[in-house]
Parts: C-alpha cells; sequence; structure tokens
C-alpha cells in the first residue's frame, strides 16, 4: 500500500506517526514540503517534538507505544461521523472495495465483551511459555454461502457484519480515553481527527508515514494495521497522495525483503517449505489460497508458475517435471518453529547454531539485549564477518567484561566495497527500482558482495562435488554460471527477470510465466525490469529499464514519472489502483486521475493512466474486484490471520508504567517472550524509554564513527529527557548519567531539552527519555549502545523486537 514519493506532493495531508522523515529522510521530506506549498496540513505524532513537528501543522504527543489507542480513537470518530455526515465519505468504496459488509461468526466475541481479549483464546494471558500463548481463530471466520463465498450485508447494519463489529470495538476509545492511555491532550487529538477525516471526502486524499517507531514493539503488526483500517474507512488506498509509507531504514531495505531477506520467504514473498510439504503439489495446496467468488481475481492463484519459474532459474536443467522442478534441494522450515533475528541468537546461545555470517550487519551494537547478543557469539565455532570497517561483531571478544579465556570463536573477516564502488540497483520504498553506476575503486583487498558470493558459490559446489555432504545436490545442482572473472552483474538482474526458456528470450511479463518449466524467473515480481534491448531501446542501458531517467510524466501529469526507473510490478506506480475509480471506471479524484477508463478507446474500451492493477472491466462492466492479492478481492478491515485479534486492540508494551485503561490485560497476549525473569517493573524503572537514531550517524556506527567529520557533527552517545525530569534527578545538560534497565545501564551525556514533557495519564505523571543506539566499543568514537538496555521479546506476528517502549532509571554519575 505504499504510494511512491513523488506522490506525497498530491496529498491533502500527510500525517507522520512513528516517523521524523524532516530527520532521517530529508529528501523524502523535500516532497511533504511540496505538498504543504500546494495547501496540505502535515500532522506530526511523535513522544517528543521533532524537526518533523517544528514543521507541523499540528503536533501531538503520545507515549511510545500507545499508537492503537491513538488511531482506534480516530477510527471512532470517523465511524461516529459517518453516522452524522456520510456525505463526507466515500460509501461506496468501504461498501464495494472493502470486506465491511462482510459477516462474520455470529459466535465471535471481541475485547469488550471479554475484557482485552477476543474469542478463542486458548493460553493463560500471563503464561511465559510462548506456545501456549494463542487463539484458536475458528469463531473469527466469515459466514459463507453454499458456494463457499463470503455473504455481505450491502446495508452494514447487520450486528455480526464487519463494519457494525468495529464500531462495537472502538466505541471504548474515546478522546478521554485517549488522552488516559496516550497522554494526548483533548483538544490536540479531537484537532488532529478532524484535520485527517477531512481527506475522506471525494477528491480528497491523505496519506500516513510510519518508521521503525510503528514497528518496533510487540503489538508493531497490529500498529500498522490500525492505519491501514483508518485509510480504508477514509478511502486513500489505491489513490493518487494516499497510501501507507514505510520510511525505510536504509536506502535498499525494499529490494532485500523483495528478494527474501526475512527468513519466513522466498523471493517475491512466496513462502517458504515446511517439513510438512511432503511433495511440491503438497507445498502448492499449502500456500495457494482459494477464492470461491466470480469477481474475485485472486491473483496468488498463479504461485505454482512463479514457484517453478523460481525453481528453474536457480536449477535450470536439474529442475524437471519428474523431480517436482527441485523443490527438494531446499531447505524446509520445521512447523511451526521461529526462525526470526532473536530466536537465531538464543540458539546460538544454546549451542544450536555453530556458525554465523554477518553480511554489513552489526548485532554487537543493533541487536536487543546486546549484552546477551555478545555473549551467544562466544558460543559460537566461527563467524564471518563483511563490512567495510572492522566492526564491534568482528571484534565482539574485545566487549568489556569478556571472558576471552573460554572463547574459541574463529572470525574470518572479508573487506567490503560499499555501494558507490560497485554496480548494481537498489528498490526504495516506493518499488522503484533504480540501476547504479560504480563511481570508483575499492581499497586494497576489498571486494563487493557479488565476488564474495559467487566464490564462496563456486568454491562450495567444488568441495561438494569431490567430498559429498549432508544434502550436496543442494549445492552441486544449483545452475550458476554469472561469469569467469568477476560475476556478470547484469547476468545476474536479467535471471532475476526471467527468461522464455523455449526462445531464450527475456520475459516481458510475470503474466506470461509459467507453471510447466518452460519459464525462469529469480523474482516474479521483477519479471519486466529487464527486457530484450528492442523493447526498450532507449533506456541508458538498453533493456534495462531500471537504468531509465526520463521525467516525462504519464498522461494525466500527476508526477507518476513511469519512465523514470522501473516500479514493481510491471511497472505499476501505485498498487491497487483500480480501488481508484468507482465502478464505472471514473475517477474519484478528477483532478488527480491515477487510472481511468476510456469507453471510446480501442475496440471497446481501454484503461488510460497509471498500469492498471489486475486488467479487465470496470466493475459495473463485469470487472473484478480492486485488491487483486487478497484471496476474496476486498481489503481487509477485519483480519483474521492475525495472531492476536482480528481488530486492533490496545495493549501496553511488556514494560510499562501504567496498567492498561482499556481493560485488565495488560500486555499482548500472545506476543514471544524469551527471559521473562528480565522483565523490569516500574518501581524500579519508573521511565519509560525509547531508542532512536540521529540524521549525523548511520545505523550500527560501523561507517559514520570511523569518519572524523561525521564525528565532530555527532560526537558521543546520549540520553535526551525533559526539563522537568531533569530537575526531579538534579541532572544537568552536558552530565554524564547512567541509564539503566532490567539487562543492563549505559554511561552517556544527558540531553536536556524542551522536546520530551511529562505525559499525564490516569491521574499520573510519566516521563520518557530517547537514547541513541548507535555507539559500540570499537572505532574513532565509542560509548554504549542504547540496546544494552533493550529486552528480547517479540512482535506476536513477525518477532521484531521491541525497542520503543521499555522501563529505565536515569541518575547521575
Amino acid at each position: 500500500m505504499t504510494n511512491h514519493w513523488n506522490d506525497i506532493a498530491n496529498s491533502d495531508c500527510v500525517m507522520a506517526i512513528g516517523s521524523n522523515p524532516a530527520e532521517n529522510h530529508p529528501a523524502a521530506f523535500g516532497h511533504i514540503t511540496i505538498a504543504q506549498d500546494r495547501g496540505a496540513k502535515l500532522i506530526s505524532i511523535d513522544p517528543r517534538f521533532t524537526r518533523t513537528s517544528a514543521k507541523a501543522d499540528v503536533y501531538a504527543p503520545l507515549r511510545s507505544g500507545t499508537d492503537i489507542a491513538f488511531i482506534n480513537g480516530m477510527i471512532k470518530y470517523v465511524l461516529d461521523d459517518i453516522d452524522n455526515n456520510p456525505d463526507n465519505y466515500n460509501m461506496t468504496y468501504i461498501t464495494e472495495y472493502t470486506n465491511a459488509p462482510y459477516l462474520v461468526n455470529p459466535d465471535y466475541k471481541g475485547p469488550a465483551d471479554l475484557e482485552g481479549l477476543f474469542s478463542g483464546y486458548a493460553g493463560v494471558s500471563n503464561e511465559a511459555e510462548n506456545s501456549k500463548r494463542k487463539y484458536n481463530k475458528s469463531t473469527w471466520q466469515y459466514q459463507k454461502d453454499a458456494t463457499g463465498v463470503p455473504i455481505r450485508d450491502m446495508t452494514l447494519q447487520d450486528p455480526n457484519c464487519v463494519f457494525q463489529l468495529m464500531k462495537k470495538h472502538v466505541a471504548r476509545y474515546t478522546p478521554e480515553k485517549v488522552n488516559a492511555v496516550c497522554g494526548t491532550p483533548v483538544a490536540t487529538f479531537l484537532e488532529v481527527c478532524h484535520t485527517f477525516a477531512a481527506t475522506g471526502q471525494k477528491g480528497k486524499s491523505g496519506t500516513i508515514l510510519y518508521a521503525m517507531g510503528t514497528t518496533q514493539h510487540t503489538y508493531g503488526t497490529q500498529n500498522i494495521r490500525s492505519y491501514c483500517l483508518l485509510q480504508l474507512l477514509l478511502a486513500n488506498i489505491g489513490i493518487a497522495g494516499g497510501g501507507i509509507n514505510a520510511m525505510r531504514g536504509e536506502s535498499n531495505v525494499q529490494g532485500s525483503t523483495d528478494h527474501c531477506l526475512l527468513f519466513h520467504i522466498l523471493p517475491g514473498y512466496l513462502k517458504v517449505p515446511v517439513d510438512a510439504d511432503a511433495t511440491l503439489a503438497d507445498y502448492l495446496k499449502r500456500i495457494t489460497p482459494t477464492s470461491s467468488d466470480p469477481l474475485s481475481l485472486n491473483w496468488w492463484k498463479n504461485t505454482n508458475k512463479y514457484v517453478v519459474s523460481l525453481l528453474k532459474a536457480w536449477y535450470g536443467d536439474n529442475a524437471t517435471k519428474d523431480n517436482d522442478f527441485g523443490l527438494h534441494y531446499l531447505p524446509k522450515m520445521e512447523s511451526g518453529k521461529d526462525y526470526s533475528h532473536i530466536s537465531l541468537f538464543e540458539a546460538m546461545n544454546d549451542g544450536i547454531i555453530k556458525g554465523l555470517m554477518c553480511w554489513g550487519q552489526n548485532p554487537a551494537v543493533g541487536g536487543p539485549n546486546s549484552n546477551q547478543e555478545r555473549a551467544a557469539m562466544d558460543k559460537l565455532d566461527w563467524m564471518v564477518v563483511t563490512d567495510l570497517w572492522k566492526t564491534e561483531t568482528a571484534e565482539f571478544w574485545k566487549r568489556p567484561d569478556a571472558d576471552t579465556a573460554n572463547i574459541n570463536t574463529e572470525v574470518f573477516l572479508l573487506p567490503a566495497k560499499n555501494s558507490w564502488e560497485k554496480e548494481g540497483s537498489v528498490t526504495n520504498s516506493s518499488r522503484w527500482m533504480q540501476w547504479r553506476y560504480k563511481a570508483s575503486d575499492g581499497p586494497g583487498e576489498a571486494e563487493d558482495d557479488l565476488w564474495m558470493t559467487d566464490q564462496l558459490a563456486k568454491r562450495l559446489m567444488k568441495l561438494y562435488a569431490e567430498e559429498g555432504g549432508p544434502s550436496a545436490e543442494s549445492i552441486t545442482k544449483m545452475d550458476w554460471n554469472y561469469g569467469a572473472g568477476h560475476p556478470d552483474v547484469h547476468a545476474v538482474a536479467k535471471e532475476i527477470n526471467g527468461y522464455d526458456l523455449t526462445t531464450g528470450k527475456l520475459m516481458n511479463s510475470f503474466a506470461n510465466l509459467t507453471a510447466d518449466g518452460s519459464t525462469s524467473s529469480g523474482n516474479w515480481l521483477y519479471c519486466n525490469s529487464y527486457v530484450e534491448p528492442e523493447a526498450e531501446p532507449d533506456a541508458p542501458i538498453p533493456g534495462n529499464r531500471s537504468s531509465r531517467r526520463s521525467l516525462e510524466d504519464g498522461p494525466f501529469n500527476i508526477g507518476l514519472y513511469s519512465r523514470w526507473a522501473w516500479c514493481w510490478p510491471v511497472n505499476r506506480r501505485i498498487i491497487y489502483n483500480r480501488a481508484a475509480v468507482d465502478l464505472d471506471g471514473n475517477p474519484w479524484d478528477e483532478e488527480h486521475p491515477v487510472v481511468k477508463w476510456n469507453p471510446a478507446a480501442g475496440t471497446s474500451g481501454a484503461w488510460q493512466g497509471d498500469v492498471i492493477d489486475g486488467g479487465g472491466l470496470p466493475m459495473n462492466q463485469g470487472g473484478h474486484y480492486p485488491f487483486i492479492m487478497k484471496s476474496d478481492g476486498h481489503s481487509s478491515l477485519f483480519g483474521a490471520g492475525m495472531a492476536e485479534g482480528p481488530l486492533p486492540e490496545h495493549y501496553e508494551p511488556w514494560e510499562t508504567p501504567v496498567d492498561n485503561a482499556m481493560s485488565n490485560q495488560t500486555s499482548n497476549p500472545a506476543f514471544k517472550i524469551w527471559h521473562p525473569n528480565e522483565h523490569g517493573t516500574s518501581d524500579k524503572y519508573p521511565i519509560v524509554c525509547s531508542t532512536y537514531r540521529v540524521c549525523e550517524q548511520w545505523q550500527g556506527g560501523q561507517m559514520t564513527r570511523n569518519m572524523p567529520w561525521v564525528i565532530e557533527a555527532q560526537p558521543e552517545a546520549f540520553v535526551e529527557m525533559s526539563e522537568e525530569l531533569a530537575a526531579e534527578k538534579n541532572i544537568a545538560n552536558g552530565e554524564k548519567v547512567i541509564v539503566e534497565s532490567a539487562r543492563g545501564k549505559v554511561n552517556v551525556v544527558a540531553l536536556v531539552t524542551k522536546r520530551y514533557k511529562p505525559f499525564q495519564m490516569n491521574g499520573k505523571s510519566v516521563h520518557q527519555v530517547g537514547v541513541v543506539w548507535h555507539w559500540g566499543y570499537t572505532g574513532l568514537s565509542t560509548g554504549d549502545s542504547a540496546n544494552l538496555l533493550t529486552p528480547h521479546v517479540g512482535d506476536a506476528n513477525t518477532m521484531i523486537p521491541e525497542y520503543k517502549a521499555f522501563l529505565v532509571d536515569v541518575k547521575k554519575v
């Protein structure tokens, strides 16, 4: 649901929550200022008054970890306003394009009925054993007709329809409750509601920007879900100036996840095989969604084509129909087992994992509960680190208090090149794949990641061919040929795009991929990115669409710039753009049309504008539902696949200074806990803490803390606190202080500012501080990382660590 950055300039209102683009994403912030120059409003919602807040029309403070209460309060405002002023909202969008009319099992009950829980909870809410902390979701399912199609009430009046269940769910989130939970003044909260809800009118649009302040919580996925619900009710998905935009922390985070950086996916967001998948048929049956609704395109029904084409790209002629196209070559996850970051380090600490490869990552600084993650490296037999400089991870045994006599880990440090010393592509959060050229040679023996990977693969293939070993054919049968010298990055890009194996020509669309083994594609989403030269002759690198740099806009001049770089899928700039038109194909926003049906074009009409999502006719002419990647074709206000509930519910962070004002259920009943004995309580640690970044330093610091000019701009780690807290603690600006949690402590400089203010909630004053995390014990500038304080707890769905809300105490050294 991410639109592209240029499109932000089309917004009537930009809401930055859990993000600080003015400081951490200054290039993107330029598009926000353009929108403001055109009359848009900027809302900043943050625990502290940031640089973004300083440019905002409305600033709303909220305590870290309370996004859901805030957004649910906004949703209540919108739903109440729909009752009173339905003409201010796009009710056709809500009823026709979302699952608001769907009827849910009448046995379903929500937190309003069950004191913070949903029906079907199978465990004990405070049980530390993760396997028991889950739901039986049978009552969360839709009612279906005899053909298996969900039953809908288009009047939205049935008490079991999603729309009415949402109204009941958020009715408790009054402005006064939002104030009690978040600490946001009621008048400010209502100003945010009124300002952003105005984008629900036809012809208006609003966008939400989020970053790590949203995701790094034990309910981070539900934080984002709450934004989705709000945007769907305001018809802000699929339109120009709408969407939910992730402010990525790196220039290629989107590209890395597209190509399966995360443990649970293969390239193109295909699911990984598990031990229960005995055959290709078993695997495909498990992972391929089905739909009985003839109006649902259910695009994931093509999963078999993408899986087989991927296996052909990896194993070539060794992937045949007779051997299930080599699926058995792939490793399989143990069903139900977690392979996320925290789990991996726990397995290292337990002696299960014996080797680790860290490619451009510095977990000794960036990992949660860093003391434990550093200690886990003591248990490894070997570790490979590829980076530009020596890092804390590469020198984990040099940490303070390390017992070097009992560390036997062998460490291999491979000097790497930075991104400007190699050629290739990056994909930003707008899904734009942009080709980069090599600017200079790297120093000394430094090599790029592609060379290292190529050498590693070739040498392992030779070793396994000569000596054999477990699952040897997984390595020896690979179709690996990118050149004899330095691997050809263009050959890699072409393999990712894919080939027609019958003709040897590059594929021009994933719509033509097959499941019979006659096509290949290393990532179906990137099919169409690198085509035959005659198909894209004017690109700087003919055929390479990501090398394009034309400033030519689309037919409607809304800033799509469709010939600048290339955007997945098939260069579609705004996904779910069928939702930008009414049932006849006419744009909701005539001033900023994304697509438009022209009945006079061609022989029987055609779409104009952006690459249409899914093709076909408008809905009233027999077309399909607009949300083509959803099995039922509708966007999900009610999400039965979520771990902790189908609707977002406010829970407190694992460590909290207050009781949950919404229910007796303090924390997320399904999130992952690894060390319950390391739980900090408010009697010992009364202050909320969040980690954050500064623009002068970069991630784990391995690049910026080795550059003297950058160090001069931001020389050391600090804790930012309010003037009120500093007065209570008798701390002066610039003094050294100790920040301590149940897991560790850091010695940093006190930065006393007006940007933090105490929160008033439930009659209690709550302080919050922020600690930057870029520092460690290696490099030209050293200091303590904030992650010595953070816990090993994770989101119930993704297991992302809770970096943004935990408890500490602060005292003067």
